[in-house]
Formats: C-alpha cells, structure tokens, sequence
C-alpha cells in the first residue's frame, strides 16, 4: 500500500515527527558510559506514554523476527545495525550506539534513527561511518521532490556511501510510512536512477541509509530480531521521515531543540 496524506494528515505527521526527534534527543543527551540498555526502553516507554504516543514496536511482529518485539526502541550496539532488542548490557566507553524509534500518534506514524558514539571514540573510524550516513540521508532528503523517483533516491544514497569506501546491503532500507509503520515504496540504498515510483505530495518515507564497515553480510542474533555483520565489523545507521510537499522534502523528525 502507497498512502497519500491529504493536509490534515500531513499535520499530524509533523506533531509526531517532532516527538520522535525530540525523544532521541534526549536519549543521547542522557546516555553514558554505565547507561544500561534496558533503561533506555524505559526512559522511551515512559516519554512516549507522557507525549500520549504509542509504541510501533511492542507487539511487531514480522515475518523476519520472532514474535513480537516487546520493546520500545532499537539499542543497536557497535557490531549490531538493525532491529537491536534491548538486552541487560551497560554501555562501555567507545561504544558506537544506534537508536532506532517509531510511534502513532492520532493515527500517522514517524521513524527515525540517528547513530552515535559513547564516550571516546576508540578510533577516527567510527565518526567517520557515522557522518557518511549522515551525509547520505542529507543528500537523500535534498533529492526528494515531487516527479523524482525512488531509484533517484537510492542512487544518491548509493553514491555517497560507496564513494566513502562502504559496502551497502538492499536487503534492508527506506520504506514508506503513514498510518503504518512499514508501507511501500521499499527504498533501497543503492539503485537506479530514473526506476520506480515517482514520488507524490503527501507521501511520507522513512530514509534510512546504514552500513557496516567492510561487509554487506548480516547475520541474526539468538534473539531472533538483532542484525549483526557478518564480520564483527562496526555499524552507523542514520534515519528521518520526510514528507514529499509541492516544493520539496520536509524533514519531519528534527528535535525542537538542537
């Protein structure tokens, strides 16, 4: 299903955009070497109940996890990328830490990530992972416009992460996003330009470019739900959902305070 909202809709995709971009917010500010990753799906769990949100996570249940999530957020830690289940772990100094979070409010959801170190970084690497997905969705979202395609979109996603030296995996990436969390179009991070849906005012999508530092492999946790590489090798993942106007990309899930 391809959902187009009309401007009522789109409204409410900018209330809970900003919840979104402002629970991450904080959750970076507050997490520290010690900060257990348990306690951050607690933190998440009570800021969503108080902005009267509700989790996209808790009951998912996919066909690529097993059963429902039954958490909050995603706590992906330095070899871990995608779908990480929180677990009794306490963050160390040099951990590179994703936080993956989507919720409904008033019936329109938003997801987003964002990918950072804890600490020290423990080498120039990590930053540098990070900010080349940063720079992926940047460009990404400046690509994104009414009449561009979604192979327009991969391919500029494409272009920066591989030009950083960074295999991509398509397994997993951008995907539309409304009233449900996962819709289509499915937007890869390495495509075609000029292929498939051209993008609408209205629509929404979540960008999502990640990588894993030498491999385009991943493998499953015990968990069921955890995506690791393959190699053991560090992970970045960066997240937004825009909403496609008459003049271009809106960036929905910004904080309010930066």
């Amino acid at each position: 299903m391809i959902e187009i909202l009309n401007a009522s809709g789109l409204s409410g995709a900018r209330v809970t955009g900003r919840i979104v971009g402002d629970i991450l917010h904080t959750l970076k500010a507050r997490c520290r070497v010690g900060t257990n990753l348990l306690e951050i799906d607690r933190w998440t769990e009570a800021m969503i109940h108080e902005a009267g949100a509700t989790s996209c996570y808790v009951d998912y249940a996919p066909s690529f996890g097993r059963g429902p999530f039954g958490h909050y957020i995603c706590t992906a830690v330095n070899d871990a990328v995608l779908h990480g289940k929180p677990y009794d772990y306490s963050l160390a100094d040099g951990d590179l830490l994703t936080l993956d979070l989507a919720i409904v409010k008033d019936g329109i959801a938003a997801d987003a990530a964002i990918s950072f170190i804890v600490g020290h970084p423990r080498s120039s690497a990590d930053p540098a992972m990070i900010a080349a997905t940063e720079q992926a969705l940047a460009v990404a979202c400046a690509t994104a416009a009414p009449g561009v395609r979604v192979g327009d979109l991969s391919h500029a996603i494409e272009e920066v992460l591989t030009g950083a030296g960074y295999p991509i995996n398509t397994e997993f990436g951008g995907h539309g996003i409304g009233s449900t969390m996962h819709q289509d179009p499915h937007v890869a991070n390495a495509g075609r330009p000029g292929r498939g849906y051209r993008l609408r005012p209205g629509l929404l999508l979540a960008l999502e470019p990640w990588v894993m530092a030498d491999t385009d492999r991943l493998v499953t946790d015990p968990d069921g739900w955890t995506l690791r590489s393959a190699t053991g090798s560090r992970t970045a993942h960066s997240e937004h959902t825009i909403a496609i106007t008459d003049h271009g990309a809106e960036i929905l899930t910004l904080p309010s305070r930066n």
